[in-house]
């Protein structure tokens, strides 16, 4: 069976733009989220959220940026950050190259502002462009055309796991051979007023802690109230590994397994059994057992449903090695990204792996009985030994992917 190599890593998050910025703030247990202070957000009742230090203007002329969205500059950049990380030959075949992108909310930012114009401002004319900005599937064909992919182009909207299926999906193109290189992942631009509202409206945010709003996400903690809305984009090269070696690929790890099942429960109310069930997908699917497992990079929103739910799924798939199993949710530091989230925090499992630190789960003062795991509280755990890791996307809508990596 063709394995797959992960050969290039590119990021816009809120805890930097570079891998080593990443690595830095995670280690030191840094939270990216504050409190929202632009004007525009006054009418939230909580102004908080995880910012990056994005600025389209630096990245692209001015015609070109009329016709992008902020999440598919975000996109884009990640994209090009991705490829000159793996360091192709300029003369690579593109026509066995393909572009997998998740997104929750593609243009919504675009979407707000038409909405403001037309119904706010009782303008007749909104941007000329506006559905072109605004689709789901513009970032992943921005970047097909941005490169010259001509291979397979496809864009995942599951929701919070959008990128992990799309980064899955990306791996099984390439073993059933339909691709040699994928560039997969994701993206999200969700902090406008209208969309910060409606999550608002699910009561589904954290409530913001007055005397520090960095700490206002606190997954797995007895006192966490909710989620905390972030922006950003992760992408990540997958290519298959004989041809990584030929051409002498720095390869970060083997993207060796991959879980996708569906809650039927509930809509939003997640399910020990469908989360369980893609975890056992994904080692099955990597041919390891549970406890080969060092580290898990958990959904841990800070939700009071999810948390002990994923709990449970755990211990329902790890057994009695969930004692000796390290997790953590690093959202949160960074917040939680939607369809781009799961690019992100695989990318965090795998530079876990290749440097042997764990990142932590910050803010974890108030432990649940409940959630009753090694969840790395507070502080970063060096000298790790780390073989294979694996991270959790968990959605609304019930689809639930996983992905596992070893050590390269």
């Amino acid at each position: 069976m063709r394995r797959v190599a992960v050969t290039g890593i590119g990021i816009v998050s809120p805890l930097g733009d570079t891998i080593t910025q990443l690595e830095d703030n995670l280690v030191a247990g840094r939270s990216a989220i504050g409190r929202l202070d632009d004007e525009a957000f006054g009418r939230l009742t909580t102004r908080i959220a995880a910012q990056t230090a994005f600025d389209g203007v630096r990245h692209f002329d001015p015609p070109k940026l009329r016709m992008l969205d902020r999440v598919s500059q975000l996109a884009l950049v990640a994209a090009r950050k991705a490829l000159e990380d793996a360091a192709f030959e300029p003369d690579f075949d593109r026509s066995r190259a393909g572009v997998f992108i998740g997104t929750g909310m593609g243009g919504s930012l675009t979407t707000d502002d038409g909405y403001r114009t037309l119904y706010e401002q009782q303008s007749d004319r909104i941007k000329p462009f506006s559905v072109l900005l605004a689709m789901n599937n513009a970032a992943a064909s921005w970047i097909g055309l941005e490169y010259g992919i001509t291979g397979p182009n496809l864009t995942y909207s599951t929701a919070c796991s959008s990128s992990a299926v799309a980064i899955g999906e990306a791996a099984k193109a390439i073993r059933a051979g339909d691709a040699d290189v994928m560039i997969a992942g994701g993206a999200e631009a969700p902090l406008s007023l209208g969309t910060m509202k409606a999550w608002e409206a699910l009561r589904t945010l954290a409530v913001e802690d007055t005397d520090d709003p960095a700490a206002s996400c606190r997954p797995f903690s007895k006192n966490r109230t909710g989620l905390v809305l972030a922006e950003g984009a992760a992408i990540v090269i997958l290519e298959e590994w004989e041809r990584a070696v030929a051409r002498g690929a720095v390869i970060y790890a083997e993207l060796a397994g991959y879980g996708l099942a569906t809650d039927i429960a509930h809509l939003t109310r997640p399910s020990v059994e469908g989360q369980a069930r893609a975890m056992d997908l994904a080692l099955a699917s990597a041919r390891i057992d549970a406890a080969d497992i060092a580290y898990l990079n958990a959904h841990g929103t800070g939700t009071p449903a999810n948390d002990p739910v994923e709990t449970a799924a755990i211990r329902q798939v790890f057994g009695a090695y969930a004692d000796r199993l390290a997790v953590s949710s690093s959202k949160s530091m960074h917040g939680h990204l939607l369809g781009a989230a799961g690019a992100l925090e695989f990318v965090i499992a795998i530079l876990a792996m290749r440097s042997g630190v764990m990142p932590p789960t910050i803010n974890l003062d108030q432990p649940d009985p409940e959630c009753d795991l090694d969840y790395v509280a507070n502080a970063a755990r060096h000298g790790q030994r780390i073989g294979a890791v694996m991270s959790n996307s968990f959605a609304f809508g019930g689809t639930n992917a996983v992905l596992v990596a070893k050590a390269a």
